[in-house]
């Protein structure tokens, strides 16, 4: 790899220098190890430890100092979340933006299949790619079944319980040298030789003759690209010199397999990061696979988080399930307290974490990162048990439904535009803009939607003034704000419908703030008079993943399983100083996302339990310096 950039991209002066830069804190033993490594490794990394500022500074040096025009840095990640925070961090210097264009590449790891396995095998079979994504499969699925072929499919489905999924469920695997049809959580209740069976494999291969997909088909149509093609990966390789893997422990199974037959066997450096303990992503399959292989033995550690103090660390010390860990705090010197409740007081918990965190951290702290309410389920189940979400604490809190047509369309002009601004490769930014475009203004009936190269171009047609209504997101659509956004959907609206000349289903197509923790006034309680000027926002764990909380209240909810709760089992774990390895694995995967909340907060960690449940461990949690108050004495 060195002939791909200078030999002292990473001498101790340029690091310095670089670090001055940026206005980093002084670097440690570690990670001064890790930004000088030019081999294959792994990094274990503590939550606040600066991970993602280490990357950052890693490839601005390494972009400084690339000198190959046709070789280049390849950085994958499993969320666009991450994706984003890193493209962001590495265009705060010049030469880091010439990681947005090529020969480099910056994506999800889904993106980077797309882009250079399944797409290239789907175009070189003759098939024009619609849409890959599992809400619009669903919806085309559903239609398709309508039709008389699949009588017999329709019938099985239903008399199912939740039958339809077995439909938009259906997705593609890589077995025996062929793709075949299976289901996307478990095997269909019938054999690929019954009626039913052979209707389904039908129905998928028509969708997929017409370009619509599922997220998980194009990992298998990516598998049998590179087992049919063997020269794709060396040349693939050859492209990247340098691979650097973020959040490795959120890399599914397949994901992993995939990236393997990429890279494993070639000279390209890969060096991947990540906290197995945050691991809340993973598939079944990556349990004893991909997440078992990350960290490699003898990795290096960053076990010292900045972002919290010696209480909270020791918190998640003890609640390290995946893999010993000691987390060394040397942030700021936070609490940590827990609030007993019953079935009469669970309403009074969050009002009483807004005044806890009003009165012990700076109101200027509390804006910058505003208080969160985390919990693992959003809305309850069909169990009888108490309390098993977080609408059982914040009355009038409504869970969102699954990711709708407008958010996937703001965040494909977000990516498309940065895409096409960058210069690297224009043509599939706007190709991919049009797609979701298409997604998002459906047909009701009749033929899909054009493809992108048949649009007319005369801008007197509607396909050529939806050309420059492309142009227009695709340049300003990032900077847009609510009354931008209306004007131009408007326009959309009406030259969609005189390009398809027949009645189209518009999804979602209001403007939603980019901001993932805003909400709308539906979303965050009444603020009664008296209460804190900055209320706490609820949520998931799931979607706080990577933030930084001035204060988190983490609520007890039941786990999957329905047998047990997750904050109980994470306070008798560190009241009981119990072994995690030796723990049930229903346990530990409910611990697991306990961890990932306790660690967002530097100043205020607060657990919501039933008074019922976690009374019999306040000595033990007084004792290590916890603030305990039960609600139900009050």
């Amino acid at each position: 790899m060195t002939n791909t950039y200078l030999s002292d991209g990473f001498a101790t002066h340029k690091v310095e220098a670089m670090v001055k830069l940026l206005g980093l804190d002084p670097l440690g033993t570690e990670q001064w190890d890790f930004l000088q490594s030019e081999t294959t490794q792994d990094l274990q990394a503590a939550p606040g430890s600066g991970k993602t500022t280490l990357i950052g500074l890693k490839l601005a040096l390494m972009a400084d100092a690339w000198t190959s025009r046709t070789s280049g840095i390849c950085v994958l990640s499993y969320t666009n979340t991450a994706k984003n925070e890193i493209a962001d961090r590495v265009t705060s210097v010049a030469a880091g933006r010439n990681l947005l264009r090529y020969p480099h590449f910056i994506g999800t790891i889904q993106s980077f299949v797309h882009t250079f396995l399944a797409l290239p095998a789907v175009r070189a079979k003759g098939v024009e790619v619609r849409s890959v994504d599992d809400a619009a499969f669903e919806t085309a699925a559903i239609r398709l079944l309508q039709r008389p072929d699949y009588s017999t499919l329709r019938s099985f489905v239903e008399r199912q319980r939740d039958g339809t999924s077995v439909v938009t469920g259906a997705t593609f695997a890589y077995k025996n040298g062929a793709l075949v049809v299976t289901g996307a959580a478990r095997e269909p209740r019938f054999s690929a030789e019954s009626a039913s069976g052979k209707q389904l494999t039908s129905l998928k291969w028509t969708l997929a003759r017409r370009g619509v997909f599922r997220y998980q088909d194009m990992y298998a149509i990516a598998q049998q690209y590179l087992t049919e093609h063997p020269g794709i990966a060396p040349a693939v390789s050859a492209r990247f010199p340098f691979v650097l893997l973020d959040e490795m422990q959120d890399t599914s199974a397949i994901q992993h397999e995939l990236l393997d037959l990429v890279f494993a066997a070639s000279a390209t450096v890969v060096q991947r990061v990540g906290d197995t303990n945050q691991g809340i992503y993973s598939d079944a399959g990556a349990a004893d696979g991909a997440v078992a292989a990350f960290p490699l033995t003898g990795a290096p550690e960053l076990p010292v988080s900045r972002r919290f103090g010696p209480q909270i660390a020791a918190v998640a010390s003890r609640l390290a399930v995946r893999r010993p860990q000691q987390v060394h705090g040397a942030g700021p010197d936070g609490q940590v307290a827990v609030l007993l409740y019953d079935e009469a007081t669970a309403a009074d918990v969050v009002p009483t974490f807004e005044r806890m965190a009003a009165a012990t951290i700076p109101e200027d702290v509390l804006l910058r990162r505003p208080p969160r309410v985390l919990g693992a389920r959003q809305a309850p189940g069909t169990s009888k048990a108490y309390p098993q979400s977080i609408s059982c604490y914040v009355p009038g809190y409504t869970a969102p439904g699954r990711p709708t047509a407008h958010r996937a369309l703001i965040d494909a002009v977000r990516t498309a535009g940065t895409q096409w601004r960058s210069g690297q490769n224009s043509h599939e930014a706007t190709t991919e803009l049009w797609n979701a475009l298409r997604a998002s203004f459906t047909p009701l009936t009749g033929e899909p939607l054009p493809a992108l190269g048949r649009l007319e171009r005369s801008a007197t047609t509607p396909g050529g003034r939806i050309r420059i209504l492309l142009r227009e997101l695709l340049v300003h659509g990032t900077t847009f704000g609510e009354a931008s956004w209306s004007m131009i959907t408007e326009q959309l609206n009406v030259q969609m419908s005189l390009l398809a000349d027949r009645p189209l289903k518009t999804v979602g197509l209001e403007f939603t703030p980019a901001a993932q923790t805003a909400m709308s006034a539906a979303d965050v309680p009444t603020v009664p008079a008296g209460f804190p000027a900055v209320r706490a926002v609820p949520g998931t764990i799931q979607s706080a993943k990577g933030e930084t909380h001035a204060a988190t209240l983490v609520l007890e909810c039941l786990e999957k399983s329905g047998r047990k709760f997750d904050v109980a089992e994470a306070l008798r774990m560190v009241a009981e100083k119990s072994d995690p390895q030796r723990e049930l694995k229903t346990v530990q995967a409910a611990v697991q996302l306990v961890f990932v909340g306790a660690t967002r907060p530097t100043h205020l960690l607060v657990f919501a339990a039933h008074r019922d449940r976690s009374k019999q461990y306040a000595e033990a949690m007084t004792h290590a310096g916890w603030d305990i108050r039960d609600l139900t004495k009050h």
